[in-house]
Order: C-alpha cells, then sequence, then structure tokens
C-alpha cells in the first residue's frame, strides 16, 4: 500500500506543475472539516482519492464549494492545494497523523476524556471502551487526543478524576454511569471551559448548564425488537406442541422497580405481544445493576414459575447460564453470547454511544453548541441488535423485526401505543411524568401525545413508568 500511494504521490507531484493555482486560492472562505474533501464528515481513503482525482485533473466532484474545498483540501495551509497536501491527507485516513495536529487547525483542537464506572472486562464497560475507540477512530483521531478513565466509582472520586483530564488538556468529557450525575454537574459549574456529556442523566434539561449534556437512546425500540424474537420463537414452540398458548409466559430478570427499567421490560413484553397475542410475563427484581449469582438465582425462579423465555436488563451471563442449563430460550442485553449459550441465545439489544460522541466531539471542534439534551435512535445506529442466532430463532424473525424497523423510523408504529395495553384493566388516555426534575418527584408532564405515551420525547432517559395489565411483579423475589 506504501509503494502504491508513493507511486500515486510521484505522479500527482509531476502533474502538478501542469496545473495553476485557482484563483480561488486564497479566499477566505466559510465553515468546512480540514481535511473533508468530499463532505461526509470524516476522513478516510475516499477523500485521499478525491484529492488525488484533483491533483491530477484540476477538478473536483462538486461535493463542496470552491471556497470549501479550498480550506479543505489545504491541509498544510501554504495558500496552495498541491502534493504535500495530498502526503498529509494519507497520513490522517490512515491513522499516522492527527486532524488536531494540521496546520491552523489549533482552534478546533480537541482532547477527550473518557470516564467509565467499569472496565472492559464488563459488558457495559467493553461497549463504551470500544464505542469510544470507534469514535476516535472515525474521527481521524489518534490515541494522543484521548485520555480513558476505569473503574471509576460512583461517588466523589468523579470529581477527582475530571479534575486530572482537565488538568491534562481535556476540554470534553463523557462519563458513562447515572450513578456520575451530581458529581459531573458539580464539575461542570467548576470547569466552564470544558464540555461534560453524561449518558443516562435526566437534569440537564433543566439545570441551564451550558457545558453539561445529556444523552440517552431510545433502547425500548430495541427491546420491542427483540420482544418480537421472543414472541415469534413461543409461537414456534407452541405450534410444536411443547406448550399451549394459554401457558406462553415468558421471565424478566429486572434491576431496579425504576423507569428506565420499567420501559426497557413493558416494551420488551408488548413486543412479544405483538405476535404472540397470549403471552404473559413475570418479572423478578435483584434490586443491584450487576450480579451474576443474583441474577442467575432469578433466572431460576421464573423457569420454575413456568416461564418459557427469559430476558434481562442487566448484562452479566447469570440469567444466560440458567437458561443454557435449562434449555430454555434467552434473549440477552448489549452484547452477543452466541459462544456461551448457543443452544438457547437468540438476540441482544444495546446502545452504540458513537453516533453521539461522534456528533459531540465534532461540535468542539467546530466551536458549535451540544445539544442540551440528545435522544439516539434507529436512524442515527444508536440503537442497535446483535446478529440474530438463526439455530435457535423461529423462522421469519428476521424479516418481522426488519417490518417492525420500518414502521418505527416512518412514525408508523409506537412501542408504547395506549392501544395496545391497559393499566388495572382501563385504557390510558392522560398521564402526567416526572420528566422535570426535583427533589419531591412531583408529575410535572403530560406524556400522552396522539394517543401513545411519548418516551423519550420530553428528554432523552426514559420515564415510562407505568405497570400494565399481563405482567406479575415479583417484589420479594
Amino acid at each position: 500500500m506504501r509503494k502504491r500511494i508513493a507511486s500515486i504521490l510521484l505522479v500527482a507531484l509531476m502533474l502538478l506543475s501542469l496545473l495553476p493555482v485557482p484563483a480561488w486560492a486564497a479566499e477566505v472562505t466559510e465553515e468546512v472539516s480540514v481535511g473533508d474533501i468530499n463532505g461526509t464528515d470524516g476522513i478516510d481513503i475516499t477523500d485521499v482519492n478525491c484529492l488525488y482525482e484533483y491533483l491530477i485533473t484540476g477538478e473536483q466532484d462538486g461535493s463542496l464549494s470552491e471556497k470549501q474545498f479550498q480550506a479543505a483540501a489545504d491541509l498544510n495551509k501554504d495558500g496552495q492545494i498541491n502534493i504535500y497536501d495530498l502526503q498529509i491527507l494519507y497520513e490522517v485516513a490512515s491513522g499516522l497523523l492527527s486532524v488536531n495536529d494540521l496546520p491552523g487547525n489549533d482552534k478546533n483542537k480537541v482532547k477527550i476524556g473518557f470516564i467509565c464506572v467499569s472496565d472492559e472486562y464488563s459488558v457495559p464497560g467493553y461497549c463504551f471502551i470500544n464505542d469510544a475507540k470507534a469514535a476516535i477512530a472515525n474521527l481521524g483521531l489518534t490515541e494522543d487526543d484521548y485520555i480513558l478513565k476505569t473503574n471509576i466509582p460512583e461517588d466523589s472520586d468523579f470529581s477527582n478524576i475530571a479534575a486530572e483530564l482537565v488538568d491534562a488538556g481535556c476540554n470534553i468529557i463523557f462519563g458513562n454511569s447515572f450513578g456520575y450525575e451530581t458529581y459531573m454537574m458539580d464539575a461542570a459549574k467548576e470547569y466552564p471551559d470544558v464540555q461534560f456529556c453524561h449518558f443516562s442523566g435526566t437534569r440537564a434539561h433543566t439545570e441551564g448548564l451550558s457545558n453539561y449534556h445529556n444523552a440517552f437512546a431510545s433502547i425500548y425500540d430495541g427491546r420491542y425488537l427483540t420482544g418480537i424474537a421472543a414472541g415469534m420463537k413461543l409461537n414456534k414452540m407452541i405450534a410444536a406442541g411443547k406448550f399451549t398458548a394459554a401457558e406462553a409466559k415468558i421471565g424478566f430478570v429486572a434491576s431496579f422497580d425504576y423507569s428506565e427499567v420499567v420501559s426497557a421490560y413493558t416494551a420488551f413484553f408488548l413486543g412479544a405481544r405483538s405476535v404472540c397475542p397470549t403471552v404473559t410475563m413475570d418479572v423478578a427484581y435483584t434490586y443491584c445493576w450487576y450480579d451474576e449469582q443474583l441474577e442467575k438465582t432469578a433466572a431460576k425462579t421464573l423457569i420454575a414459575r413456568g416461564c418459557k423465555l427469559i430476558s434481562q436488563t442487566s448484562s452479566s451471563m447469570g440469567a444466560p447460564v440458567a437458561c443454557e442449563n435449562a434449555g430454555v430460550p434467552n434473549v440477552a442485553c448489549d452484547s452477543c453470547n452466541l459462544d456461551l449459550a448457543p443452544n438457547t441465545y437468540i438476540v441482544s439489544s444495546r446502545i452504540n454511544w458513537t453516533p453521539y460522541m461522534e456528533y459531540a466531539i465534532r461540535c468542539v471542534q467546530n466551536g458549535d453548541a451540544i445539544d442540551t439534551d440528545w435522544t439516539g435512535t434507529l436512524s442515527t445506529g444508536s440503537v442497535v441488535l446483535t446478529e440474530l442466532n438463526t439455530a435457535v430463532a423461529a423462522a421469519g424473525t428476521a424479516e418481522a423485526i426488519k417490518a417492525a424497523v420500518a414502521k418505527l423510523e416512518s412514525g408508523e408504529l409506537h412501542v408504547f401505543d395506549c392501544s395496545t395495553f391497559t393499566v388495572n384493566g382501563s385504557k390510558v388516555t392522560s398521564y402526567w411524568a416526572d420528566v422535570d426534575y426535583d427533589p419531591n418527584y412531583s408529575l410535572d408532564t403530560q406524556v400522552i401525545v396522539d394517543g401513545y405515551f411519548a418516551e423519550s420525547t420530553f428528554r432523552s432517559a426514559p420515564y415510562f413508568d407505568l405497570h400494565i395489565d399481563g405482567i406479575t411483579l415479583l417484589i420479594n423475589s
């Protein structure tokens, strides 16, 4: 590859002498990302190819205006576009050079801090860390442009770590745990020139801090889709005579009786019921976010109660292992469990944080404001499903999920359509939720819009906390 690019550079250099410097070369330009030759908000080999074609032909593809092209292509800021710019661009696209190190880019220089409550040896930590590394790579940044802190507890240690990152030059910091909220807001007040981006937080939209931001995603969409996979599996087992339609009960290992969790298991249940109308569900609470043994015990309890399929909010292997041992199908959380549970694992959903990280970092680079409260969707690539285990899933599952995705993205389908559930035997036509944080958890926002519960509309973090009919809560489990 290096020999090929060297040949390309040599040819371009020879031809360059035949090309006049464009008349617009010295003009002041509008905003554009340096190196983004084709205007796709990223730097890769396609940008190298575009610049090479320009050097050969003297023409660019029209993706950018002349002014924008000059700003993007003159990487060394010498007023000309030539072989030296091509060489620099190749090094950036190859990861050998950071875009922040380009001449004239000091005003957009970014240093990123990532604070993680766990590490790569836990599924949530693994996902967060790999999403962060993907964002760094996609933006043409290098290891020199970020600092990662792992196993940081949800206490005052966060404040100390934030201070360390600021002292190290970080001007944007991401935190991935709900329990960081108070400490992250305090840090934002102490360091007003640093952007703090908090995953799963609830208070940014009411705090009035220009440098404190919340982000979440419509993961309930992903839960609903995996629920469809669960319902299809139930139908297959009913057709095979393993149990009757009246016995189609599923189980859910839940962390806390908290809106984020209630939203997750309710969406899963509604997805299952959309294809298997007779399904019911038992929910066993563990009262912790991650405990493999407790979750394994809860799954065993649910199986003993006659649950034919199990899902969960935690990403530990407790429930999947219990299911594999018992031969009970499982819909996982955050990770593909195919290797450890090949005979029972069906599918999983998770939040992909890379799109948000890229967006927020690019805002800092460009001097733009970051949304106070940001919600990722299926369309933004923020809600993703793992590859379907076709050896366990029912035939037609992939097609059913694809059809539902199209309806969710078009707005034809809403997960919490009030026509699809009741509470205490009655339809829900009006509901006030606690969306705007206050110490008394007072109800402040009407969240029924056009006949559906508008989850993650009035803030990014979930606030669905209705206990609908068909779901039995095992509070003391």
